[in-house]
C-alpha cells in the first residue's frame, strides 16, 4: 500500500478515480485549518510518512502550502511528487530531488502559455495598440501591417510550451529554429539547433522566444550581448522565468530601439513592484505570470497526475520526469 498526500479539496474531487485503487493507496489529507488526517483521524507531520503527492495548483495557492511540503519533506520513505509547475526552480523541488524521490512536472498550461505569446507577436505586428487608439478617437486608420508568414521564429527550450508556440506560429507560415538539447526529433521545427548557436541564430531571428527552465546555466541567458545580436524590428518574448533575463540589460536595449517590442509574462522580482519601468515602458505588453491560466490546464495537469499515480502504483515509467541533476543543480544556484 502507497501513502498519498493531498489537499483536501483535491481528495475530494479525485475521490471516485482515488478508490479504483482500492487497498493499494491510502489517501492523507491536508485540510485548510492545516490539519493533516488520514481516514478522518488527526495524525502529525512526523508521522505522515507519505510516499507520494499531488502538489497542484490548490495547493500552491492555499494558505496551507507550507504544512503541504513540510510533511513531505518529513517523510523519509518519500518516492514520488507530482507538481503542477512546468519550472522546478523552487528551492522545495531541489530538497525533494535531495531526497532521493521522482519529481514530475505538468505542462497542461502549455496550450495557454503558446497561445499568449501569438497573441502578443501578433498583436505587435499587427500594429494593435495603434488600431485601439485610432478606435478610441474615432479616426478611420488604415495603415500597412507585419506579416507573420515568411518571419522567422527562433523558439529557446523546445519542450511542451516551445513546441506549441511552434506548432501556432508555423501555421502562420513562419520559420521556426528550435533551442534545444537533444536534436533527434524535429518536431514542428524546421530545424533544430543547440544552445550553443544562440549566438549565430540571433541576426537572422525576427521573433525570439524564450521557454526554458532557470537553472544556473541559464540564468541571464538573456543578456546584453543577446539584446545586441537581435535584429532591427524583432519581437523579444519571456515565458519561462525572469531569472533568464538580465532586466536592466533588456530595458536599455529597448530603449536603443532592438528589439522593438518585448512580451514579458514573468519577472525576476514578482509581482512586478509598482514603480518597475516595465509597466508603462511603451515597448513592453506584459501580465502577470498568468499566461497559463486557462481552464484546460487544471484539467490537462490533474489527467496527467491520474495516469502517472497509476504508473507509480503499477512500477512502471513516469511521465515528464524531471532530471535531477538540473533540479538540485537548480537548487545549488
Amino acid at each position: 500500500m502507497a501513502r498519498l498526500l493531498l489537499y483536501a479539496r483535491t481528495a475530494e474531487r479525485l475521490a471516485p478515480a482515488l478508490a479504483a485503487h482500492g487497498s493499494a493507496l491510502e489517501v492523507l489529507v491536508l485540510g485548510d485549518d492545516g490539519v493533516l488526517r488520514l481516514d478522518g483521524v488527526e495524525i502529525s507531520p512526523d508521522a505522515a510518512q507519505v510516499e507520494a503527492a499531488w502538489a497542484n495548483h490548490e495547493v500552491f495557492f492555499s494558505p496551507v502550502a507550507r504544512p503541504f511540503f513540510v510533511a513531505l519533506l518529513k517523510s523519509g520513505g518519500l518516492r514520488w511528487v507530482q507538481s503542477a509547475a512546468a519550472g522546478f526552480d523552487n528551492a522545495v523541488f531541489g530538497e525533494i530531488a535531495r531526497k532521493g524521490a521522482a519529481l514530475t512536472t505538468s505542462h497542461g498550461q502549455a496550450v495557454g502559455m503558446a497561445d499568449y505569446v501569438l497573441h502578443g507577436v501578433l498583436d505587435h505586428f499587427q500594429r494593435g495598440p495603434e488600431r485601439r487608439a485610432a478606435q478610441g478617437a474615432r479616426v478611420w486608420w488604415r495603415e500597412d501591417f507585419r506579416e507573420a508568414a515568411g518571419s522567422v521564429w527562433l523558439i529557446v527550450g523546445f519542450g511542451a510550451i516551445g513546441q506549441g508556440v511552434a506548432t501556432r506560429a508555423r501555421a502562420f507560415g513562419a520559420e521556426i529554429i528550435g533551442v534545444k538539447r537533444d536534436r533527434a526529433d524535429p518536431g514542428p521545427a524546421h530545424r533544430l539547433v543547440g544552445l550553443e548557436d544562440l549566438m549565430a541564430e540571433l541576426p537572422g531571428a525576427d521573433v525570439v522566444v524564450l521557454c526554458l527552465p532557470l537553472t544556473p546555466s541559464t540564468r541571464h541567458l538573456a543578456n546584453a550581448a543577446v539584446f545586441a545580436a537581435m535584429k532591427p524590428g524583432s519581437v523579444f518574448v519571456n515565458v519561462g522565468r525572469g531569472g533568464l533575463v538580465d532586466e536592466p540589460a533588456l530595458l536599455a536595449a529597448l530603449d536603443r530601439g532592438v528589439p522593438a517590442h518585448a512580451v514579458l509574462d514573468v519577472f525576476e522580482v514578482e509581482p512586478l513592484p509598482a514603480q518597475s519601468p516595465f509597466w508603462d515602458h511603451p515597448r513592453v505588453s506584459l501580465n502577470g505570470h498568468a499566461s497559463g491560466l486557462t481552464g484546460g490546464q487544471h484539467v490537462r495537469n490533474e489527467a496527467l497526475f491520474l495516469d502517472n499515480l497509476e504508473r507509480f502504483l503499477g512500477g512502471r515509467p513516469l511521465r515528464n520526469l524531471a532530471d535531477p541533476a538540473d533540479i538540485v543543480a537548480g537548487l545549488a544556484g
